[in-house]
């Protein structure tokens, strides 16, 4: 838009974003929803029992059951939006959902946005490496805190 163009009118920004919101609506459930529902219907198979034993003692440190694994994968490799479409069938608890917040809001989308910092000149593996060191570190000392406020 230029600088001289006049302010659309309110029906029609409304109308744009609403159409702009609903198509990014739409593109994001095509995603989430898939996911969810594979989550949902495999979180009582055996596959999800034993990888989430296997993950078990690494996500205790952070209070977490082994399953919450997955949504960690499902956020450093593609996003927020699938790591949740995990978390939610897993029916965590709302500290625990916390815990996974903060963890992935530090560390997501690794593979994309280390290749963009990559790009810029700057080390995207340092910078990546550093976000899973940091993500983690403040997952110890959240649940550290957790663990002395609740017992």
């Amino acid at each position: 838009m230029d600088v001289d163009d006049p302010v659309p009118g309110l029906a029609t920004r409304f109308r744009t974003g609403f159409r702009e919101g609903l198509h990014i609506s739409l593109k994001l459930l095509k995603f989430v929803l898939p996911l969810y529902i594979a989550v949902d219907l495999l979180k009582n198979t055996t596959v999800v029992a034993a990888l989430g034993k296997l993950f078990a003692p690494m996500m205790k440190l952070f209070g977490l059951p082994g399953e919450a694994a997955f949504a960690f994968i499902a956020a450093f490799l593609l996003n927020l939006y699938a790591a949740i479409a995990i978390v939610v069938p897993l029916h965590l608890s709302s500290w625990q959902v916390t815990q996974c917040g903060l963890m992935m809001g530090i560390a997501h989308n690794l593979v994309v946005e280390g290749g963009v910092l990559g790009s810029t000149g700057t080390r995207g593996g340092i910078l990546t490496l550093s976000r899973v060191g940091i993500a983690a570190a403040v997952g110890l000392c959240l649940e550290m805190f957790h663990r002395l406020v609740v017992g």
